[in-house]
C-alpha cells in the first residue's frame, strides 16, 4: 500500500515510517521540521520505497498518484514546543487536520489521527477510559495543545459521519524511546540528560504526579493494528503501569549509576494545568486490537539510555 505520514521527521512519525516500510508499504513522509529533524529519517533517504517532502500541512497538500492511507502525526508534542509555537500548534491541529482529511477524501484513503491523552486534561476519572470527556482548561497554557487535539478528533468524526470517510483515532499516552530530543522539556529525557551530565535532577513539587510510560515499539505496533482494524471511535494506546515522577527520577539515577541528587522546584505558571494523574484503561485496545504493551519499563529505559549516551558522546567536541 502507499501510505502518507505527516510529522514523519518527528519522534513517533519516524518510527511509524520504519514500521510501515518494514511491512512492505511505500511511505510518503511530510514534515515542516520545526520540531522534527531529518536526522530521524536520514537512514531512509536511500530507500526507493520512501519519499520525503518538506511541507507545512496547514497549507494545501498535493500528491500525485494513489494513496491508500493518511496517518496524521504532525504536531508539536511537548510543553516546550507548544509553548514556543502556540499558534502553529493550534493551526496544525485544525487547518493541518482539515488538509490531511481533505487529502484522504480526495484519494479515497483511510485516515488515522494521532490524538493524545491530553484530551482528558487533568482527569477526574482514573484510569482514563475512551468514554470520559475530560477536564480541560481551554484558556490555560496547555489549552493550545489540548484543544487542538480535541478539535482534530471532532473534525475527524465529522468527516467520517458526513463524508463517509474511513477514519481511525488513536489516543496516545506518554511514549518514550530512541529519537526523543534530550531538550524537549518532558520529564524522561530531562532526567536522562541531567543524570548523564551529573547535574541535579529537577522535579516540580514533591514529584507525586503520576505518568504511564509506553515504549515506542509497543506504541507503533498498537497504531498499526488500529489502522488495520474497523474501529472508528477513539482507542487508548499506552502502558497502564503507573509510576510517580519521583519514582521515575530514582529509577533513572539507579539505571545510569549517576551521583545526581533530586532537587524539588516550585511549579511554574505554565504547569498549573499539568495533569496530576495519567494512566490509560486499555481494555478496548485488548478487546478490539488484541494489543497490549510487551516491553517492560526497565528494558525500555535501558534501550533509551543507550541512545542518549550515544547522542551525548556524539555531541562532545
Amino acid at each position: 500500500m502507499r501510505m502518507v505520514v505527516t510529522g514523519a521527521a518527528g519522534f513517533l512519525g519516524s518510527h511509524l515510517c520504519d514500521a510501515l516500510l518494514a511491512r512492505g508499504h511505500q511511505v510518503l513522509g511530510i514534515d515542516n521540521v520545526i520540531t522534527g529533524s531529518t536526522a530521524n529519517i536520514a537512514h531512509l533517504f536511500g530507500n526507493p520505497q520512501f519519499q520525503f517532502f518538506q511541507h507545512d500541512v496547514t497549507n494545501y497538500i498535493f500528491l500525485e498518484g494513489a494513496v491508500d492511507a493518511v496517518l496524521h502525526f504532525a504536531s508539536p508534542a511537548s510543553p516546550v514546543d507548544y509553548l514556543q509555537y502556540p499558534i502553529q500548534t493550534l493551526k496544525v491541529g485544525s487547518l493541518g487536520t482539515h488538509k490531511a482529511l481533505g487529502l484522504a477524501k480526495a484519494k479515497k484513503a483511510r485516515f488515522l489521527l494521532a490524538s493524545t491523552s491530553e484530551v482528558y486534561g487533568d482527569p477526574l476519572v482514573h484510569p482514563q477510559t475512551e468514554d470520559y470527556w475530560g477536564n480541560v482548561n481551554p484558556v490555560g497554557y496547555r489549552g493550545v495543545y489540548d484543544e487542538a487535539k480535541r478539535f482534530a478528533e471532532a473534525m475527524t468524526m465529522a468527516y467520517h459521519r458526513f463524508h463517509g470517510l474511513d477514519t481511525r483515532i488513536v489516543r496516545i499516552f506518554n511514549t518514550y524511546g530512541p529519537r526523543m530530543r534530550m531538550n524537549d522539556g518532558r520529564a524522561l529525557p530531562n532526567f536522562f540528560r541531567q543524570a548523564l551530565l551529573g547535574q541535579d535532577i529537577t522535579i516540580f513539587g514533591e514529584g507525586r504526579q503520576t505518568r504511564s510510560f509506553c515504549y515506542v515499539d509497543d506504541l507503533i505496533e498498537g497504531v498499526c493494528r488500529l489502522l488495520d482494524s474497523d474501529e472508528h471511535l477513539p482507542v487508548n494506546i499506552g502502558n497502564p503501569a503507573e509510576i510517580t515522577i519521583l519514582q521515575l527520577a530514582q529509577e533513572i539515577i539507579e539505571l545510569t549509576g549517576s551521583a545526581s541528587r533530586i532537587r524539588s522546584l516550585p511549579f511554574p505558571d505554565n504547569y498549573r494545568d499539568d495533569p496530576k494523574t495519567r494512566r490509560p484503561d486499555i481494555t478496548k485496545a485488548r478487546r478490539v486490537l488484541g494489543w497490549e504493551p510487551r516491553v517492560d519499563r526497565r528494558e525500555g529505559l535501558r534501550r533509551t539510555l543507550e541512545y542518549f549516551r550515544a547522542r551525548l558522546a556524539s555531541e562532545k567536541p
